[in-house]
């Protein structure tokens, strides 16, 4: 009796250590708070101090939640078929004569601000800092996958994974 009550504990201690297994415990999160936003900065021109350099300054109508991100791009042109090119930031732009002008930018929950500089005197440049086209887009910081497969340099990639409609543009 002593056999079978021992062969029965085990068993039953194997059936519950093979039932738990942490096979599909993987938690996928959806970020709920956040919106895909698009927001145009147009044709500015940048603006000069001392401590920032040359930037461009925008405040959100509302804060960005914590988990948001901010994707920025600049227009360099027009597709054949009039639709905008969009080039991401941050960025180097190599000139003539060994120039180069770079573009940057960071953001908290209440701005962003865009950067431009190089190794040169950029207001020899005007073209790069004047009339500009700017393009946000605000996403969740996790878009609910592990391995989100997009191309975050390239803006039509984003629309498509995020699902954007960007004919609803607002300025910023």
């Amino acid at each position: 009796m002593k056999k079978y009550f021992t062969l029965m504990l085990m068993a039953i201690f194997s059936v519950a250590a093979l039932s738990c297994d942490n096979r599909n415990n993987d938690v996928i999160t959806q970020d709920n708070d956040t919106y895909s936003v698009v927001l145009d900065i147009n044709n500015v021109n940048f603006s000069y101090n001392a401590q920032d350099g040359y930037f461009i300054s925008r405040t959100f109508t509302k804060p960005l939640f914590n988990t948001d991100v901010v994707l920025m791009y600049r227009k360099t042109g027009s597709a054949t078929d009039g639709s905008p090119v969009w080039q991401s930031i941050p960025r180097t732009l190599y000139l003539a004569n060994g120039n180069e002008l770079d573009y940057d930018f960071d953001f908290t929950k209440n701005d962003v601000m865009i950067y431009a500089s190089g190794n040169y005197d950029v207001s020899t440049t005007p073209q790069y800092l004047n009339n500009q086209t700017f393009r946000v887009v605000l996403v969740p910081a996790s878009p609910g996958g592990k391995n989100a497969n997009v191309d975050y340099s390239d803006y039509n990639s984003v629309i498509r994974y995020f699902k954007i409609d960007d004919s609803k543009v607002k300025s910023l």
